[in-house]
């Protein structure tokens, strides 16, 4: 969290409803959100222009649940500015192809 403010917008827009707008609101949810004890496997990331996509599997530790997510970031003057999501618990959602959810 330290270097946050180096590549973080102070006016950073936030799409999550769950989540406040600005640094000081990101900072604010996600030191809740360590809490979780998250660890992050990154599938993939796509970049175009201003955006950046980062798609990976987040599994807590504090409960073992298994977090699919896509966040999108919209890059300005090379700082984090703008963000959307979307995540999905996968625990109770059956697989039905031979991909599975990742």
């Amino acid at each position: 969290m330290s270097g946050i403010d180096d590549v973080m917008r102070e006016d950073y827009m936030q799409h999550s409803p769950e989540v406040e707008d600005g640094r000081e609101g990101f900072k604010k949810f996600f030191r809740g959100f360590l809490q979780a004890k998250p660890h992050a496997g990154i599938i993939k990331v796509i970049a175009e222009d201003d955006l950046v996509c980062m798609f990976f599997r987040c599994t807590l530790g504090a409960n073992g649940a298994v977090i699919k997510v896509f966040d999108l970031y919209r890059i300005q003057d090379g700082k984090l500015a703008e963000h959307w999501d979307c995540t999905m618990n996968t625990e109770d959602i059956p697989v039905n192809n031979s991909l599975g959810h990742f």
